[in-house]
């Protein structure tokens, strides 16, 4: 069983961490864990824990401006685990080189970030999976 998850925001100035507007990558991981508590509350009808990543990698840099579409599947499923895979995108970025509020749509989305990890869902708080 499959089941799938996606949300898009737009990276703001308080997102950026570093020179040159730079987003940090734990601001990646912090949408994935908002796609995982939206996979759980699906799947489970709780929103459940992150236990633990075990693989990320960051591919492209995010800037202050830029919209990020995060995407999450469950995997495979346990007991109470819910193996989890995820992808951030960019897939809008600012033009501020045309003027202060114009924007591209990127014909091809920008890989940005890949995770993989594992979330739980106590039995007794599962609510759907009985």
């Amino acid at each position: 069983m499959s089941m799938k998850s996606m949300i898009r925001m737009r990276m703001s100035s308080h997102d950026a961490h570093y020179g040159g507007n730079l987003v940090d990558g734990a601001r990646m991981l912090q949408l994935f864990g908002d796609v995982a508590t939206e996979l759980l509350i699906q799947m489970d009808g709780d929103e459940g824990l992150f236990k633990a990543y075990d693989n990320v990698e960051f591919m492209a840099p995010v800037y202050a401006g830029d919209f990020i579409e995060a995407v999450g599947e469950i995997v495979s499923t346990g007991n109470s685990s819910r193996k989890m895979v995820f992808e951030a995108r960019k897939v809008i970025v600012p033009r501020p080189d045309i003027n202060d509020s114009a924007a591209d749509v990127l014909e091809e989305p920008i890989v940005v970030c890949r995770a993989s990890g594992t979330c739980v869902t106590p039995k007794n708080k599962q609510r759907k999976n009985k």
